[in-house]
């Protein structure tokens, strides 16, 4: 087992979870997580809108979960494994990084969600490719 990408796998899933509170419990979790006061108004209004695409983040998400946690030897290897981590390690990284750079223009959110959202996807990227840098000979390249 690989324990980095164990904890990166767990924090992608309680991502997805967060997500999906926001779909269940509406405008207060959209405006606490810093989705921007127009998803929450949607939310409010009862657009579909901010559902769907909220939908859309947690089921990514629960997907990127899983490859980590089949990267970290929990069930069998999934197809493209190295393919994915490596998009879906790149993609938190880029976020992380580009997320400190909106906070001077901080397009409809605040300064505080783009530092604390940027650092949640630092510290997942970091997991993501710690555990990948470790695994890196074990996963298969059978496509």
């Amino acid at each position: 087992m690989n324990l980095f990408l164990l904890i990166a796998g767990s924090l992608s899933a309680l991502a997805a979870l967060a997500h999906l509170g926001c779909i269940v419990f509406g405008a207060p979790w959209y405006r606490f997580f810093g989705a921007g006061e127009h998803m929450a108004m949607l939310a409010e209004q009862g657009k579909l809108s901010p559902s769907l695409i909220t939908f859309f983040i947690a089921f990514v998400l629960s997907v990127w979960s899983l490859y980590a946690f089949s990267a970290a030897g929990l069930f069998k290897q999934l197809p493209f494994i190295r393919f994915v981590l490596v998009v879906v390690t790149a993609i938190y990284l880029f976020r992380g990084i580009a997320g400190l750079y909106l906070m001077t223009n901080p397009l409809g959110r605040s300064e505080m969600f783009w530092l604390w959202s940027s650092i949640i996807c630092l510290l997942i990227g970091g997991f993501h490719f710690i555990g990948l840098k470790q695994q890196w000979l074990v996963l298969s390249v059978k496509y």
